[in-house]
């Protein structure tokens, strides 16, 4: 069982959930947030003042799924996410020791489903 996180533009979101429901991975929990990396933000001028902003707007995908589904994972959130320009986001794997069922009690691979 792993956690895939990943951080991704929000403008991507409708492509990437497309490529995941052809993967045939339909559970997901999506948080907006806000980060940099190597595109290191912009500068924009309010009410006459120059402002840098460094923090973007991105859109973050959790997805826990059994080990078999972890390629497909991936590659579907490349394939919605991924353009030529520097941004498209970061992909991380993680662990997970246990997960449980609040409703059933179910634990392990069943209970991610």
């Amino acid at each position: 069982m792993k956690l895939i996180i990943a951080s991704i533009q929000p403008h991507a979101l409708n492509e990437v959930k497309q490529a995941l429901y052809d993967a045939e991975v339909f559970k997901m929990s999506v948080t907006n947030s806000m980060g940099c990396g190597q595109q290191m933000g912009y500068t924009e001028q309010f009410r006459g003042v120059e402002m840098e902003v460094n923090l973007l707007k991105k859109v973050r995908l959790e997805i826990a799924v059994n080990d078999n589904f972890v390629k497909p994972t991936i590659d579907a959130i490349i394939k919605g996410a991924r353009t030529p320009e520097i941004g498209d986001g970061k992909i991380f794997i993680v662990p997970i020791e246990e997960c449980i069922r609040i409703r059933t009690g179910e634990t392990g691979s069943i209970a991610i489903g």
